[in-house]
């Protein structure tokens, strides 16, 4: 069963999902299943793997002279994907992006992950390179999500990126996309993000997973203008526990999301980290009721630095047997 198809049938089922790292190159998968480890007892639905794309640094030659060289810090999406998938029996959902990939790279990573038996994906431009001002495509790849996703449209339909016939398509592609309660930060306003998602969902988007936030009103406010301007896929919340005083001004730069005046001012009583961790399990443990109370059934965590909190979340909220809540 695909994530749409699950999410649609669900009901008044209530569950989660959460979000890993691949490892970093040159590190093995321990710590990476350590986290899975310390979540599959609660049953999640699914786990989505990010993809990091290249980078580049600089490295002096003996001459004095610095060399430009093109890194993955973190390869193996794909790789883990299947291993997740095979080691858990849990519904895998690999981002595939734009950034750092040309169409054949995207091809060839559709057709990995259809060998696999992988068949949800979430769909992304991804963020531009730390030394970049603005985004910009690899060479022969894409700008937007949108263009991507025309790709994986075709792929679905049975063609290569060439218009080469493919011989013996396999399972279509299910398709995830993000959306921003707070907006993207390089939209304009809310109302044309908002056209953005929708022209997705018109390409086949099948639902929308959001950028983390701390203001439930904020994604109530967001959905309800998805809704009037015509958008009717499913919109996944997405929350990341508070966890280290430091988050009070990183979380607002890193991620674009408005810390509320409420928390920040619990933020600021705390005297140290446990104080803050202890506050943001508590906070999100109130925003996952609150959003199960306004019928949004599914919830999903980002793990990144958050790992014990998340498991504290889980221990609070899903309580029910892990194997109701498991995608078959």
């Amino acid at each position: 069963m695909n994530i749409a198809e699950f999410l649609h049938n669900e009901g008044d089922k209530r569950g989660f999902s959460f979000e890993v790292l691949p490892p970093l190159k040159g590190n093995g998968t321990a710590a990476l299943f350590r986290t899975i480890d310390s979540l599959k007892e609660f049953g999640p639905r699914f786990i989505n793997i990010t993809t990091h794309h290249s980078e580049y640094i600089y490295k002096e030659l003996e001459n004095g002279l610095l060399t430009r060289q093109r890194v993955r810090r973190r390869p193996g999406t794909v790789a883990i994907a299947g291993a997740l998938q095979n080691k858990y029996d849990i519904p895998v959902i690999p981002h595939v992006i734009c950034s750092g990939a040309s169409k054949e790279d995207i091809e060839y990573e559709l057709l990995d992950l259809q060998f696999l038996g992988i068949s949800n994906v979430l769909v992304l431009r991804g963020d531009k390179a730390k030394e970049d001002r603005q985004f910009t495509p690899t060479p022969n790849g894409y700008a937007h999500a949108t263009d991507l996703l025309k790709q994986i449209n075709q792929f679905n339909e049975g063609f290569f990126v060439d218009g080469t016939p493919i011989k013996h398509p396999g399972e279509k592609f299910c398709c995830g996309v993000a959306c921003y309660p707070e907006k993207h930060e390089e939209a304009p306003n809310l109302e044309m993000d908002i056209q953005h998602l929708l022209e997705k969902q018109q390409l086949g988007a099948s639902y929308a997973v959001t950028q983390l936030f701390y203001d439930n009103q904020k994604f109530y406010e967001f959905v309800e203008k998805a809704r009037q301007a015509g958008i009717t896929i499913p919109i996944i919340p997405a929350l990341k526990p508070f966890a280290k005083l430091s988050q009070l001004t990183v979380v607002p730069k890193t991620f674009h999301c408005d810390i509320p005046e409420a928390l920040a001012q619990e933020v600021l009583k705390c005297k140290n980290d446990d104080d803050a961790k202890a506050l943001g399990i508590e906070w999100t443990s109130e925003q996952v009721k609150d959003l199960f109370n306004h019928g949004y059934n599914n919830v999903h965590f980002f793990t990144v630095s958050a790992v014990e909190s998340v498991k504290q979340n889980a221990k609070i909220l899903f309580l029910v047997k892990p194997k109701e809540r498991t995608i078959r």
